[in-house]
């Protein structure tokens, strides 16, 4: 913060120096003063400030004297002084020459100063040498750092030399102070002569020779108003004469101090005694002296401060001395006087400009050099032989020299058309254009001119536009290839009628490929290939380029389908083109087969992926189904069981849903309970309860699985899922659980014997004796036998439905008619379903007649089609032992009067309570799977028929 307070400061304290400097002086009305940079003219007494023309803008420097510094003197001195600096401005105001400083404009005297404006200047030579005098503090950096190089210093020196020739040839007049103060060097670098203060002007007139009167050197007279006696020739002091020889005498001093960093042979200050005795030790100058000096010059300089004038050369001689002979110091002087030159003489000079610029250091080529190239852009003819070397020396420029110093000048040459090569050398410098120049000049100045020479009708610029594109396309941004190049390319190569322009279109766009996107070349460059109109070999080849590339990047590629549907059906028909040799049809088909070899392999890997994972759902599917199906065996198995029994001997019996929450565990989720199948088992079982259970608990279950499927969020993966009830399925639900609990309160219904018709005495009735003994089974009114409607047991009414037959079998005790074989027998029989050890209805049937020591039925397991009832709820589970020879006359009035024996097929036209499943599985009236059974007043009951008795030997014939 301190140094931008000090360097504010500063700055102000200087413009209001320089502003109270020139108040009031004429010169302000038309410039504008800034800051002070330097210092020059005799003595250092002319202060220089950067300026600017208020009118035009246009930059200059502006010499102020103030006359305060003369304060101190008295007013002859005073007076002296000051005539002596309006003489040398009025003085150097009429002369123009390249050599001398221009000014632009006169000398402004106000109260407090003088004023003149002249063209930019950088500073003194003696600011350059060291003498800081009258200058700025701190010394601008840019000149305390200013080492002169040695192309400079030859160059200078040949500047004076011919700014002195000008003077003693063309204007017959002698300088009389040639110091490094009155030595300027303008902004560009070039040495220009002032400080006019003492010169002589020839006395004569111009057709007669030159006579320079000289004055006296006057010690009273203050030094600011007298010549630098250090650079004064001997003849001006000792002889009072005054000749041009004389201002070589200076030059030759002026060489010495230029190569011993400003300091002089004599050293006498304003003391004339002094510079006597030294002018007498130049009279005996050793080579030794002039040591530092270059061996071309020395001896010239020798001959320059010899006592004698006659010994000393002019200047035209020293013009044209081995020492300025340099091809950089020569190469500056042809720049200089390159307006004097025509237009081949130009070409030639710069076509051969390039070999000397790179000897040339940087400060030379930027300070002299490119300001004398850039002044023959206003001549386009020119223009194609110096922007070669102007962006040469561009490239060696930093960024922020080539913003301030190039640039600038090359803004306009950037819109001209003509000739044709301005435009071919700029594109083949598009890269460094695009890598110094600012991102905004770029789009303003740049692009508009690569964009117009793409749409030049002349096949050479867009052939070098075309060829010179892909060199710089990394460097533009993505935005401006893809809306501003790419189509433009496009247009050429659809529109041109030339091959070679449509080839190399084709050639550039597949040499960017790497920095396009991958999807604009799909949906751009692509379908562009198959609107080119021609189909010439090299057309067809470069299109083949673009497609193989494409292929094969990385970064790009071409997906199958579109492989398949577009890049494909456009080649094929191109391979048979007969315009193709061997060669290129080989190349062809290499792409092509390529191209099928990616879309089959693609192909395969997806339909591999597809039938793989087809292949898993199936599995899993096919797994979880039979672990379904295990699962709901094992379940009906541990129903039809009861207890602790199990189908097939009594096997592992399972826990509770321990299987199926394995299985669902297995998946993730959580257990599931067993559905779909136990309806069934509980309506075949007969009993009212489980029917009722089974079916309230299905409208439950039903929609379980799907439950515990959910994995909705918040929720655990085992938790199941609320279930939702449609009105008519709660209602059912309703009535379930009412009917379960009407027959848990229901007593067991006793059977109520048969009337017997007959008038013969009584036998005993067996049946009735085994009923009395366990009563388990409500009889059936409204059928023949002893037994009504029961699933599974012996005699009833049985109706059959399921897989859709419907067998309705009226039978008795003994007497049933049935399809199941061995129903009677000791051994195994055949259910319906082909269940084991299971009869048609259900029970085992051994020994009905069977093993001596049991009873007539012997001990029944009770399994219904489906899993069916617990034991000891249907079935005869009485026993009767010890009866050696049983009496079967009780069984007589079971069976009506003997009837002729009918096949099977017939005994279903009888009329039979059906029972609970109808032919598709449905319920009968009569309540769940038959039970209980259907309620009969006595009016509806049938009148039974009387028992008639049967031989042993008619029953032994029934039962086979």
């Amino acid at each position: 913060m301190e140094m931008l307070k000090k360097l504010q400061s500063t700055v102000q304290s200087t413009v209001s120096s320089a502003a109270s400097s020139v108040l009031g002086n004429p010169v302000t009305r038309e410039f504008e003063i800034r800051n002070h940079v330097a210092s020059g003219g005799p003595g250092c007494l002319w202060k220089i400030y950067n300026g600017i023309k208020k009118t035009t803008k246009q930059e200059v420097s502006v010499f102020v004297c103030e006359k305060r510094q003369f304060e101190r003197m008295s007013r002859r001195d005073r007076d002296a002084v000051v005539e002596a600096m309006k003489r040398g401005v009025t003085q150097l105001t009429r002369l123009r020459h390249p050599r001398l400083l221009t000014v632009q404009h006169p000398l402004e005297e106000s109260r407090d100063s003088l004023a003149f404006a002249t063209e930019p200047v950088f500073a003194s030579l003696a600011n350059v040498l060291g003498n800081y005098e009258n200058m700025p503090t701190p010394v601008p950096t840019a000149i305390k750092d200013h080492q002169l190089y040695e192309v400079e210093i030859k160059y200078g020196l040949l500047q004076v030399t011919e700014g002195l020739a000008f003077l003693h040839n063309d204007v017959k007049m002698v300088h009389g102070n040639l110091t490094p103060e009155v030595i300027i060097l303008n902004k560009n670098g070039a040495w220009k002569v002032a400080g006019f203060e003492f010169c002589i002007p020839s006395s004569n007139p111009p057709d007669q020779a030159a006579f320079f009167p000289a004055k006296d050197y006057d010690e009273n007279l203050t030094p600011q108003a007298q010549q630098t006696l250090n650079y004064h020739a001997p003849e001006y002091v000792l002889q009072c004469s005054c000749d041009t020889p004389g201002d070589l005498f200076s030059l030759g001093m002026l060489f010495y101090a230029i190569f011993n960093h400003g300091k002089t042979i004599m050293d006498c200050g304003s003391s004339l005694p002094t510079y006597k005795r030294n002018i007498e030790q130049l009279g005996s100058l050793r080579m030794s002296v002039l040591g530092s000096l270059p061996d071309p010059v020395r001896e010239c300089v020798k001959l320059m401060l010899n006592v004698e004038p006659t010994v000393r050369p002019d200047a035209d001689q020293m013009s044209k001395i081995p020492f300025f002979d340099d091809v950089g110091a020569m190469t500056l002087q042809y720049l200089d006087t390159l307006l004097q030159r025509d237009n081949l003489q130009k070409s030639q000079f710069f076509k051969g400009l390039p070999k000397v610029m790179s000897k040339l250091p940087k400060r030379v080529l930027l300070q002299r050099v490119l300001p004398c190239l850039t002044q023959e852009f206003v001549n386009p003819d020119m223009i194609p032989f110096v922007l070669p070397n102007v962006l040469l020396i561009a490239d060696d420029c930093s960024n922020e020299e080539y913003t301030r110093l190039v640039l600038p000048q090359l803004k306009p040459v950037f819109k001209v058309s003509e000739p044709v090569q301005i435009v071919i050398i700029l594109l083949q410098k598009m890269d460094l254009l695009l890598s110094k120049t600012p991102s905004q000049d770029v789009k303003d100045h740049v692009l508009p001119m690569v964009y117009r020479a793409m749409e030049s009708s002349m096949q050479p610029i867009q052939e070098r536009c075309l060829a010179i594109i892909p060199t710089f396309s990394s460097m533009v941004d993505f935005s401006t290839m893809k809306h501003s190049i790419i189509p433009r390319i496009k247009t050429m190569c659809l529109q041109t009628s030339s091959l070679s322009v449509r080839v190399n279109c084709l050639v550039c766009l597949g040499k960017m490929l790497e920095s396009l996107d991958k999807w604009f070349v799909l949906d751009e460059l692509l379908p562009m290939l198959q609107e080119i109109p021609s189909r010439e070999p090299a057309v067809l080849m470069g299109m083949l380029g673009i497609y193989k590339m494409t292929l094969e990047h990385k970064k790009l590629g071409i997906p199958r389908d579109v492989l398949a549907t577009k890049v494909l059906p456009f080649l094929l028909p191109i391979v048979i083109d007969n315009g193709l040799n061997l060669k290129q049809f080989n190349a062809f088909m290499a792409v092509i087969k390529e191209m099928v070899r990616q879309v089959e392999q693609e192909q395969r890997t997806k339909l591999e992926q597809l039938q793989n994972m087809q292949e898993e759902q199936q599995r899993s599917s096919l797994a979880f189904t039979h672990q379904v199906q295990d699962d709901a065996k094992g379940t009906n198995s541990m129903f039809a069981g009861g207890g602790g029994e199990q189908q097939n001997g009594g096997s592992d019996s399972m826990g509770s849903g321990g299987k199926m929450d394995k299985i669902w565990s297995s998946f993730g989720l959580g257990g599931s309970k067993p559905f779909a199948k136990e309806p069934v088992a509980a309506s075949m079982s007969g009993s009212p309860a489980a029917a009722s259970r089974t079916s309230a608990s299905s409208l439950v279950d039903r929609e379980e699985p799907a439950a515990s499927l959910d994995m909705s969020p918040g929720r655990m993966p085992n938790q199941p899922a609320k279930v939702n009830l449609t009105l008519e399925e709660k209602q059912r639900l309703a009535r379930d659980q009412e009917q379960q609990r009407r027959l848990k309160t229901q007593g067991p219904i006793a059977p109520k014997p048969a009337k017997s018709t007959s008038s013969s005495p009584k036998p005993r009735d067996l049946s009735q004796t085994l009923l009395e003994s366990k009563p388990m089974v409500p009889p059936s009114t409204g059928t023949t036998g002893m037994m009504g409607s029961s699933q599974g047991m012996m005699g009833g009414s049985t109706g059959w439905g399921m897989m859709g037959s419907t067998t309705t079998t009226s039978m008795g005790m003994m007497g049933m008619t049935s399809t199941s074989s061995g129903m009677m027998g000791s051994g195994p029989t055949q259910g319906m379903m082909g269940m084991s050890s299971q009869g048609m209805m259900g029970m085992s049937s051994q020994g009905m007649m069977g093993t001596p020591g049991q009873g007539m039925v012997g001990t029944m397991s009770n399994q219904g089609m489906m899993g069916g009832m617990t034991p000891g709820t249907s079935g005869f589970q009485g026993q009767t032992q010890g009866q050696a020879k049983p009496d079967l006359s009780s069984l007589d009035n079971l069976f009506g009067p003997p009837k002729q024996k009918v096949p099977m097929g017939q005994m279903t036209q009888q009329q039979q309570q059906p029972m609970g499943f109808g032919q598709m599985g449905g319920t009968n009236p009569g309540g769940m799977g038959g039970w209980p059974p259907p309620s009969h007043s006595p009016s509806q009951q049938q009148p039974q028929k009387s028992a008639q008795n049967l031989s042993r030997g008619d029953i032994m014939d029934f039962l086979g």
